[in-house]
C-alpha cells in the first residue's frame, strides 16, 4: 500500500522504532535518555544531532532526558565549558529539569562499585607502566599477555586500591583494571583500565579525590544509576558495548540500559574532532570558540543561525546506522529557509560609490515607502530618505558593460529599489588609481516607486542609500572556514593548511539605511541582494552595530566546483 505524504512524515528512524516497540510491549513505561557531554570544550553542530535525538525522544514520548556532564578528567575540564554547554542546550529549546547531573555526583558510588568488582575477583590493581600496559595489550592479530599483577589476592588489591584513593602513589604508577580476557578479539575487553590516579583539582569536587574513573566504566554505571532505558551513542562506541554490558553484568545491577549506536555527523568544509577544534582555538587560527566561522553552536548562534534552523537541519539529515558525509549546503539551506520567512528586508551598500542626481533639488528629502517583507504585509513598511546624493554598490556600475549587464553604465537606465528610475550622464575617475570616484545621473520624477508612466521597460533594479542620511556600519563577510570539502582527506597535508584565507573579510565603510543602527545584538536581517546578516552579540555597541554575514542569498560555492 502506497504511503501518503502524511504517513511518510511519521516514518520513524531505527532508534525511534526501538523506543516505540519497547513502549508498546510494556518493557518501559516511558523512555529515559541522557545527553552526556564532557566539559572540556564548547559543543559543535555534531553534538546538536545527539541533543536533538535524546531530548527529541523525551519530548515525543513524554519521557525524561538528563543533561549529565562526564566530568571525570579534571585536568581538561572547566566550569566555563559547563556553562557554555548549558546555554547551548537551552538555546536549542530543551529542558533538562531541575538541575543538570554530573558524573562526579556518583564518585562515591563508583568507588564502591570498584571495590565490589575487586571483591568478586573481577578487578585488580596493576603496577605496569602505561607503556608496558600498551605492550602487554597485544594487537588486532595477536592476543595480549596477562599482567604479572593479575592474580594478586583480593586483600592485596583492596589495600592497594585504598592507597591509590588516599593519594599514596604517584600518577601512572598504579591503575585499577577490570579482569576480563587478554585474548579477546575485542581490544576493549583486554583488561581495560577503569580507575587511574590524577592529582588535579576538580572543578566541582576540588582535591577530594586522587583517583578518577575512566569513561567506559563511568558511563554505564551512571546510566544505570539514572535508570536510563536507551543509552544512545555514536558508532565509535559500538566496540565498547561489550564492556558496557560486562560491567553491569559483573555487578548484577538492578537496571541494565540498552546501548544503541548511530552514525555521527560528518559535515563538509569542517572538522568535527574536538581535539582539532581545540587546535584551531589554541593556535589562534580562529578568534575563540564562538568565532562565527566555527561550527560550534556558540559560533553558529553568533553568526546568526537560529535554533529552529539547526533543529530543521537535524531532522532533514535523519538518524542512520552508517557514517556518511552531509554537504554543508544542507545546513546553509536550512538557515536560508528560516530567515527567508522571518528576516526583515533592509538596504545596505557594502562597497559604496557615490551617485549624484544632477537634476534632483539640493536639500530636498523624499521619503520612500519600503516593504519590510515582500510576502508578509503584517511586517509593515518603513520610510527611507531619498536625496540628491546616494551610494550604490561599486559592482553595480561598469564603464564598458557587456550586453547582459543589467545595471548602471554609459547609456544605461536602472531602477532604484523603492525609488526612481535614473539614467547615466557621466563619471569621474581618480587619475592615480583609476578608481571611480562618483557617477552623475539624472532621475525621472515621474517614476516614483520604480514604474515608468510611459510603459518603458527597465531590466535592472539596484539598491541604494542616501549619502546624506545613511549610517556607516562595520560588516563582516564570513565564509566557509576551509577551502576543501574534507580538510583531513589528504594525509600529506595538515588540516590547518586547508584553511580558507577568505573566510573573513571585514568592511569598515559599509553604508546602511538609517533604521539599521537601531537593531539589537542577535537581530537577523536580510540586506537586499546581499544575503542574511546578524548583529554581532559580542562587539556591537549601542548605535554602532557590527553585522556578521550569516549566509549568502544563494550558494556561491556551486559556481566554484
Amino acid at each position: 500500500m502506497k504511503k501518503t505524504d502524511e504517513q511518510k512524515d511519521k516514518v520513524l528512524d531505527f532508534i525511534r522504532q526501538i523506543v516505540a516497540e519497547d513502549l508498546k510491549s510494556g518493557k518501559h513505561r516511558k523512555p529515559v535518555t541522557r545527553f552526556p557531554p564532557e566539559p572540556n570544550g564548547f559543543l559543535h553542530i555534531g553534538h546538536a544531532k545527539s541533543i536533538c535525538l535524546n531530548f527529541g525522544i523525551k519530548v515525543e514520548n513524554n519521557g525524561i532526558c538528563n543533561l549529565r556532564f562526564d566530568d571525570t578528567n579534571p585536568s581538561k575540564e572547566e566550569t566555563t565549558y559547563v556553562e557554555s554547554i548549558k546555554e547551548d542546550v537551552a538555546w536549542l529549546g530543551y529542558d533538562w529539569g531541575e538541575r543538570p547531573l554530573f558524573a562526579s555526583d556518583y564518585f562515591p558510588q563508583l568507588c564502591e562499585f570498584a571495590i565490589a568488582l575487586i571483591n568478586r575477583g573481577k578487578a585488580y590493581v596493576c603496577q605496569l607502566s602505561p607503556e608496558e600496559i600498551r605492550d602487554y595489550r597485544g594487537t588486532l592479530t595477536e592476543p595480549g599477555k596477562n599482567s604479572p599483577y593479575r592474580n594478586q589476592s583480593v586483600e592485596k588489591n583492596i589495600g592497594l586500591f585504598e592507597k591509590m584513593k588516599n593519594g599514596e602513589f604517584a600518577e601512572g604508577s598504579h591503575v585499577l583494571r577490570a579482569k576480563i580476557d587478554m585474548a579477546s578479539p575485542n581490544l576493549n575487553m583486554r583488561d581495560p583500565v577503569i580507575y587511574r590516579i590524577l592529582k588535579a583539582t576538580h572543578h566541582r569536587t576540588g582535591d577530594t579525590w586522587q583517583i578518577y574513573p575512566m569513561y567506559d566504566y563511568t558511563h554505564c554505571l551512571s546510566d544505570m544509576l539514572e535508570n536510563i532505558t536507551h543509552s544512545l551513542c555514536t558508532l565509535e562506541f559500538e566496540d565498547h558495548r561489550p564492556l558496557y554490558d560486562w560491567i553491569l553484568n559483573a555487578l548484577d545491577t538492578p537496571c541494565h540500559p540498552r546501548q544503541i549506536e548511530f552514525a555521527r555527523l560528518n559535515l563538509t568544509y569542517t572538522v568535527m574532532s574536538k581535539r582539532k577544534i581545540m587546535q584551531l582555538v589554541e593556535g589562534n587560527y580562529v578568534e575563540g570558540w564562538s568565532d562565527p566561522r566555527m561550527v560550534t553552536l556558540s559560533g553558529l548562534r553568533r553568526r546568526g543561525y537560529t535554533s529552529s534552523a539547526i533543529r530543521s537541519f537535524i531532522t532533514a539529515i535523519g538518524v542512520g546506522k552508517r557514517d556518511s558525509w552531509i554537504d554543508i549546503t544542507v545546513l546553509e539551506n536550512s538557515i536560508r529557509d528560516d530567515l527567508n520567512s522571518s528576516a526583515a528586508r533592509k538596504m545596505c551598500v557594502l562597497d559604496p560609490v557615490k551617485v549624484i542626481l544632477d537634476n534632483f533639488p539640493s536639500g530636498q528629502v523624499d521619503e520612500m515607502e519600503a516593504k519590510n517583507h515582500p510576502q508578509k504585509p503584517e511586517m509593515g513598511t518603513r520610510l527611507i530618505p531619498f536625496t540628491r546624493e546616494l551610494y550604490i554598490e561599486r559592482s553595480d556600475f561598469m564603464e564598458d558593460p557587456p550586453r547582459k549587464f543589467h545595471r548602471l553604465g554609459p547609456g544605461r537606465e536602472v531602477r532604484l529599489r523603492y525609488g526612481y528610475l535614473i539614467q547615466y550622464v557621466s563619471h569621474t575617475t581618480d587619475e592615480e588609481t583609476g578608481k571611480i570616484i562618483e557617477i552623475h545621473c539624472t532621475y525621472d520624477p515621474e517614476t516614483r516607486g520604480g514604474s515608468a508612466p510611459d510603459g518603458r521597460k527597465v531590466k535592472g533594479t539596484i539598491h541604494w542609500v542616501s549619502a546624506e542620511k545613511c549610517s556607516p556600519v562595520t560588516v563582516r563577510l564570513y565564509d566557509r572556514l576551509f577551502k576543501v570539502e574534507n580538510p583531513e582527506a589528504d594525509k600529506e597535508i595538515h588540516f590547518i593548511e586547508q584553511l580558507n584565507p577568505g573566510s573573513k573579510i571585514t568592511l569598515n565603510r559599509a553604508m546602511a539605511e538609517p533604521g539599521l543602527v537601531k537593531l539589537q545584538p542577535g537581530d537577523n536581517v536580510q540586506f537586499e541582494r546581499q544575503g542574511y546578516f546578524c548583529v554581532d552579540t559580542e562587539e556591537s555597541k549601542e548605535g554602532a552595530p557590527v553585522f556578521n554575514r550569516t549566509v549568502t542569498l544563494r550558494d556561491s560555492w556551486a559556481k566554484k566546483k
